[in-house]
Parts: structure tokens; C-alpha cells; sequence
């Protein structure tokens, strides 16, 4: 077996361009309750925004170059899948999701149109609530 990466849990961070910073930094922090952990303007031509909550082992960073912007090229697989095992808790995501002007979509895999709801944010990119528990 291969050695771990560290001796503790490694922090995620998932990073991806965006066509309007500011559409899709208010569709997280609106929509899904992520709080703005670090934000930078033109560093080396980029803007970006560090989302998630304190004390997660993982963020979300989204970022636009500013001369030469790089286009999203989600596809349909590309999810951002959050467990939201307590069905009222799930509910009131979803509806904070709509309400923040995400778009429901069908997912490819109908795995996840079983076992929760599927959104588009701004760019393109697909957040499955899941309304289930990661074992």
C-alpha cells in the first residue's frame, strides 16, 4: 500500500475559472451558506475568492484572469456533490439554491436525480445536493 499523502487529513481545495466572479460568489455564499475565507484582486492578472466555511478540511476557489479570461468548459459530470443527510436541512438547501437563482438540472447519472436535486451554477458547473449520507 502507498504511503499517505500526510500523517492528517490533507485540505482539498477545487479550483476553477469563472465568467462573473461576482454571479457566482453570490450563488455559493447565498445559495449554499459558504462564508468568503480569502478574496485577491490582480495577482499576477487574476482575480478570485476563496469560498467555504471555517474549519472545513476543503475550499472552493474561483478565479478571472482579467486580460485574457479563461472560459469554463464544465460537462455534465463535473459535480460538486455535498451529503445533506437530514431530509429538512436538504429542503431548505435546495430552496436557498433556486432562490439564489441556480438552475435545475437533470443529471446525466440518474444516480443522483434518485437520491437529490442537481443545479447549474453561473458557469456551467453542476452542485448535486444529495439528499443522503456519506457512509
Amino acid at each position: 500500500m502507498p504511503a499517505p499523502l500526510c500523517n492528517g487529513a490533507p485540505h482539498l481545495r477545487v479550483a476553477r475559472p469563472s465568467r462573473d466572479l461576482h454571479a457566482a460568489t453570490r450563488l455559493y455564499t447565498e445559495g449554499l451558506g459558504f462564508d468568503v475565507l480569502a478574496s485577491f484582486l490582480d495577482h499576477a492578472g487574476f482575480d478570485g475568492v476563496m469560498l467555504g466555511r471555517a474549519g472545513w478540511p476543503y475550499h472552493l476557489e474561483l478565479t478571472q484572469r482579467r486580460d485574457d479570461p479563461i472560459a469554463p468548459r464544465p460537462t455534465a459530470e463535473d459535480l460538486l456533490v455535498l451529503y445533506l443527510p437530514d431530509r429538512a436541512h436538504w429542503e431548505a438547501a435546495v430552496r436557498r439554491l433556486r432562490d439564489a437563482g441556480a438552475r435545475s438540472v437533470a443529471s446525466v447519472n440518474p444516480y443522483w436525480d434518485a437520491r437529490g436535486a442537481t443545479f447549474e451554477d453561473p458557469d456551467g458547473y453542476r452542485i448535486v445536493l444529495a439528499n443522503d449520507a456519506w457512509p
